[in-house]
């Protein structure tokens, strides 16, 4: 007897071969049926080497137990004491698997299965399993069959006689015998159906690929064909009965549960389409309608059961298209666009335990290396293997990935199966998630072999794993091309020129000889700096890939870095900056305004990173003038001046367009935002900012330059149209006025000839040809438009506008707001035009007619001859012309009584009007997606083709850009066009009620 407080001796052994629940345990073995091993260390020590003691033992204790008579439980002990390989076997799988031992429990002699030790049992095919499920006469009969050869199986990988890979494949054949024996129950229970039809089960997934879960949805694809001499429509029901019942027999519970559930959602148009179809059938539906993903899942497809001469005819059909996908246009698009979403339908409480979806996951290998043989499967047939790591051999094999990858990739792969195999294998439920709990995490490290902290060891190992996975499930398409082009280690395979050539078309490259040019430019040598590009590309390859015109991306970058390659802050800004890379990428694809003002002065790509130095977000309006203003200060004279405010103008073009394309396309880190009126306006705002700052500084470098530090007479410029509006886009014009004041005793002919000989020198120091884009000023909204002076006193102004100002002034002037010269004059003239603009009292009916009469004519006059006006962004119907004239109209009726609406902003107002219930908010809420739609549209124009246009290119590849700056992915332009349209259709029914009938 143990004195009080002390531990026994059992106890300690117990605990040093660890159990975690000692004291129970103890008492199991102070129970009559194992109380003859308490003392045996050998099953100790057998206990103790199992994933998990305690459960082993409970397991052991149950199957004792259940033990028919005193005989046979002695056999068990006698065989678990005498014979090893039955010992590790048999608790080896007690400790791993509750639901076997609940199996065993429930069938004591099961048992004896795993008793013979045979080299035929090392690796078990269909026909031994088809032997073990040949005596199941019923439903309830093949389940327990198939656990019983589950057991061997099971048996056999927790002590590792078969590694991974054999696990899977006995899996995947257990699978096809027990479809075997399901169908033969269903022949047998509609003899005469099955007399009608031939029927052949095709296997898809990982049951198809012969690598199969333990426990795993089994995907399968029906084919069936009359039998001589029936009808088709009746051998085709007879067949679909067949199916259904073979479906039903491995699906429903019974009293020894269910096998797995049968899957047959990959057939032609999923759950919506005949559960079986003739051979024909199937090929025309693949010709003319599947999709990429479905020839991606027919990479798997295996027969299985049934007639084996129709399913080896199903498959002669359609092999050949699964290899002809890689040509379809978008592909890799696809199947790249299809992981995204996989990746995304992921609950967000469980992405960071998700063995298979999650990033680093499962699937992010199997991804890879289908896409990899569906690109080069066609010129290689040794690439087209159903198995993920037989493809992953074959492809490191045949040069098209590396071979330190491959494995790499290999290893990871294993690890993470294994875990996923291990999860399942406790209680027989499909899951993929990582468990949460303690013991179930140091039970399934031990089952790994790893004792020493189990729990720590595996998650560390599991993340190391997964980031591995991470890291090169997409360098492992791109990085290859590189090796094509740049000198490898003795031995090391390449890609040919061909697998090249056709890895950079299935990315969407239009001319490949020219990419691998470039890579070859950029990636080849034994240079610090050649080094770096090779481990930047291939995720720079990457991003380009998911633009609308990678070719542009890859020329642009090989540009950019001939320019810079030299300073030592540009690779090392790529490489160490976490965003600086991706948004280079992006900005070099996305179209030509954002390059071209880049090459101009690459040292601008400083902006794109994420450091202290850099960053894309706006400057504002004070600090732009700042500095502006410095620089022509330090300048010789109005040109260098200009010459320097154009530059500084030039940056900030580019930072302005580089967010707005960030922010367009989003990030791996920060996707696109779903409302992108922010966006839409700090383009504006910052666009019109860095223009005023720009006037600001031209303004002060003539007037130093030809009066010195004072002007003869006060001079002021007034914002007007989207300048004014703060809406300026990125090809957009200065609308403006010009006002001066005369200085006191001044002559009035004088300062007219100062102000005058200002504004001319202003805009020929703008618009002179230069490396920087010329900034156009227009002063067309002037009194008497292009008859009338430039530039007037504030007098002049006074007394036209009492005089003659027409009602289009008045509209016009809704928009005016100081933006360069003398704060006070510009600050009268506000104040001289606010009682036009919010007319006290509102606006007459007649002035409402003229303005009403005013559109009418625009629209039939204005729009250009050939455009399809429905598309047209400006002058369409529901298109900026639209939004604004019928918010400038309740400006003029409704300003001076409702200050939110006295402001220049489109957006603003509407919002005021709303808030004042002069629009409802599903009216206010249609007027402003289009106006952000439209106002996109003209900006994506601009960003993409490098000059203005209000209308949607008609060039492909710029129509498909524009589509990819809106968020819509390759392959649905025509869904952008529709979405425009439905938009500005909305838009025009709000405008027809409130413009012309309000």
């Amino acid at each position: 007897m143990t004195a009080p407080g002390r531990r026994s001796s059992t106890f300690t052994r117990l605990l040093r071969h660890g159990f975690t629940d000692p004291s129970a345990a103890e008492r199991l073995l102070d129970g009559a049926e194992p109380a003859s091993l308490r003392n045996d260390p050998v099953l100790l020590e057998a206990l103790g080497a199992t994933a998990d003691p305690d459960l082993a033992l409970h397991g052991l204790v149950r199957l004792l137990e259940a033990q028919p008579g005193p005989t046979d439980r002695r056999a068990l002990l006698d065989t678990l004491t005498s014979a090893k390989p039955l010992r590790d076997r048999l608790l080896g799988v007690l400790g791993a698997s509750e639901a076997l031992a609940d199996h065993l429990a429930r069938h004591p002699g099961d048992w004896r299965a795993l008793v013979t030790y045979e080299p035929r049992d090392l690796h078990r095919g269909v026909a031994e399993f088809e032997r073990g499920l040949a005596g199941a006469g019923d439903p309830v009969a093949l389940r327990v069959a198939y656990r019983r050869c589950l057991l061997s199986i099971a048996a056999r990988d927790v002590c590792g006689t078969i590694d991974l890979a054999e696990t899977a494949a006995e899996l995947a054949d257990l699978a096809t015998a027990t479809l075997r024996a399901a169908l033969a129950l269903a022949r047998a229970a509609a003899p005469d159906d099955a007399a009608l039809c031939r029927l052949a089960v095709i296997a898809m997934g990982k049951c198809g690929g012969h690598e199969l879960n333990y426990v795993s949805d089994v995907d399968v694809v029906f084919v069936g064909e009359a039998a001589d001499g029936a009808d088709e429509d009746k051998a085709l029901r007879a067949a679909t009965r067949l199916a259904s019942h073979m479906m039903r027999i491995c699906s429903e519970t019974t009293v020894e549960g269910s096998i797995w559930p049968v899957d047959a959602n990959l057939r032609p148009e999923g759950r919506n389409g005949p559960l079986v179809r003739t051979l024909s059938s199937h090929v025309a539906y693949y010709q003319r309608w599947a999709k990429t993903w479905e020839f991606q899942a027919l990479l798997k497809a295996r027969p299985v059961a049934g007639d084996r001469e129709l399913g080896a005819a199903y498959l002669a059909a359609v092999e050949p298209l699964v290899w002809q996908a890689a040509e379809r246009e978008n592909f890799v698009a696809d199947v790249q666009k299809m992981r995204r979403r996989v990746v995304e339908n992921i609950p967000a409480a469980e992405v960071d335990r998700q063995l298979k979806l999650g990033p680093g996951g499962l699937r992010d290998v199997e991804f890879a290396v289908q896409l990899l043989q569906l690109v080069h499967g066609r010129a290689d047939a040794s690439l087209r293997s159903r198995t993920t790591l037989d493809a992953l051999k074959a492809l490191a094999e045949g040069g098209y990935v590396g071979r330190a990858d491959a494995a790499r990739l290999d290893e990871a792969y294993r690890f993470l199966r294994a875990m996923e195999h291990r999860i399942q294998l406790h209680r027989l439920r499909r899951t993929h998630l990582v468990p949460e709990d303690e013991a179930d995490l140091r039970r399934l490290g031990r089952s790994l072999g790893l004792r020493t902290d189990p729990v720590a060891t595996l998650l560390r190992e599991w993340k190391r794993h997964a980031a591995a996975v991470r890291r090169l499930h997409e360098k492992l398409f791109y990085r290859p091309l590189l090796d094509a082009v740049a000198q490898l280690a003795p031995g090391e395979a390449r890609l040919s020129p061909e697998a090249a050539r056709e890895r950079l078309v299935a990315l969407g490259y239009a001319d490949p000889a020219a990419a691998l040019r470039h890579l070859e430019a950029l990636a080849s040598g034994v240079s610090r700096k050649a080094a770096i590009q090779r481990t930047l590309l291939p995720v720079l390859l990457g991003w380009f890939a998911d633009s609308a015109d990678p070719d542009a991306g890859l020329l642009n970058f090989r540009k950019v870095s001939d320019a810079l390659g030299k300073t030592p802050w540009y690779l090392r800004l790529l490489r160490d900056e976490g965003a600086a890379a991706e948004n280079l990428a992006r900005v070099l694809s996305a179209g030509r305004l954002a390059p071209d003002l880049l090459m101009r002065a690459p040292e601008a790509v400083a902006l794109l990173g994420d450091g202290d130095g850099g960053g894309l977000a706006p400057r504002g309006r004070a600090p732009l003038e700042q500095e502006i203003l410095a620089a022509v200060r330090r300048a010789d004279g109005a040109a260098q001046a200009v010459t320097a405010a154009r530059g500084v103008r030039r940056r900030e073009l580019f930072r302005t367009a580089a967010a707005d394309i960030v922010g367009s396309y989003g990030t791996e880190a920060q996707p696109a935002a779903a409302d992108q009126g922010p966006l839409v306006d700090r383009v504006g705002a910052a666009v019109s900012d860095l223009t005023a700052a720009t006037l600001a500084g031209t303004l002060r470098a003539v007037v130093r330059d030809g009066w010195g530090d004072t002007l003869p007479t006060r001079f002021a410029i007034i914002g007007m149209g989207r300048f004014g509006g703060h809406e300026l886009g990125y090809g957009s014009d200065a609308d403006v006025l010009f006002v001066h004041e005369p200085r006191d005793g001044v002559d009035e002919r004088e300062a007219a000839d100062a102000a005058g000989k200002v504004v001319a020198e202003m805009r020929r120091l703008l618009q002179q040809p230069s490396a920087d884009p010329p900034l156009i000023i227009d002063a067309g909204l002037r009194p008497e438009g292009k008859s009338g002076p430039l530039v007037r006193t504030l007098k002049s102004y006074e007394a036209y506008y009492r005089r003659w100002s027409l009602a289009w002034e008045s509209h016009a002037l809704l928009r005016a707001e100081l933006v360069a010269g003398d704060e006070d004059l510009g600050r009268r003239f506000i104040e001289l035009v606010d009682p036009l603009r919010y007319p006290a009292g509102g606006l007459g009916e007649e002035a409402v007619r003229e303005i009403r009469r005013l559109k009418a004519r625009m629209e039939s006059e204005r729009l250009p001859r050939g455009v399809d006006p429905k598309l047209h962004a400006k002058l369409g119907p529901g298109g900026l012309s639209d939004v604004e004239w019928t918010v400038q109209l309740l400006q003029l009726r409704y300003g001076s009584a409702e200050a939110g609406l006295r402001t220049t902003r489109t957006r603003q107002a509407l919002a005021a009007a709303r808030e004042a219930g002069l629009v409802s908010e599903e009216h206010a809420a249609v007027l402003d997606e289009a106006w952000v739609l439209a106002t996109r549209v003209r900006n994506a124009v601009m960003l993409v083709r490098g000059r203005a246009g209000d209308t949607f290119p008609t060039e492909s590849r710029e129509l498909a850009a524009v589509g990819r700056y809106l968020g819509y992915g390759p392959g649905h332009v025509g869904d952008m066009l529709d979405a425009y349209r439905r938009t500005a259709r909305r838009a025009r029914g709000v405008v027809e009620e409130l413009f012309y009938g309000g």
